[in-house]
C-alpha cells in the first residue's frame, strides 16, 4: 500500500504544500515536519525542497531569506495571489475527482 500511496501522493502533493503555506509561511524543513504531523509520515524533505523550487520558479509563492540561528539564512516560502489562485483551482480539482471516485466506490460495493 505504501508504493500506492506514493504514486498518488505524487500529484497532489504540490496542492498539499500549497494548502500548508495558506496557513502560515514556512520553510523547506518546518513545511516536511508539518506534514509529518498531519500523517504524511513517507514524506522525504527532498522531496518537499523539490517541489518548493518548483513553486517558487512558477510564481505561485513568494521567498523571503531570513536569518538563521546556525548555518546560511532560511527561504521562507508564503503563498501569494497567483499560488492562491491555484490553491483553489486545486481544491475545486480535488472535490470533483473526490466525489466521483466514492461515488463510484459505493456503486462497485453495492454490487458486491
Amino acid at each position: 500500500m505504501a508504493k500506492l500511496m506514493t504514486e498518488m501522493l505524487k500529484g497532489t502533493l504540490e496542492g498539499i504544500v500549497l494548502a500548508t503555506l495558506a496557513a502560515q509561511p514556512a520553510y523547506g524543513y518546518e513545511i516536511t515536519a508539518r506534514l509529518r504531523d498531519q500523517g504524511f509520515s513517507d514524506i522525504v524533505e527532498g522531496t518537499v525542497y523539490a517541489l518548493l523550487l518548483r513553486i517558487e520558479q512558477r510564481g505561485l509563492v513568494d521567498v523571503e531569506k531570513v536569518p538563521s540561528e546556525k548555518g546560511p539564512p532560511r527561504k521562507v516560502y508564503a503563498l501569494n495571489p497567483r499560488g492562491r489562485e491555484y490553491l483553489d483551482e486545486f481544491w475545486q480539482s480535488w472535490t470533483f475527482l473526490a466525489q466521483r471516485i466514492e461515488q463510484l466506490h459505493h456503486t462497485v460495493e453495492g454490487e458486491n
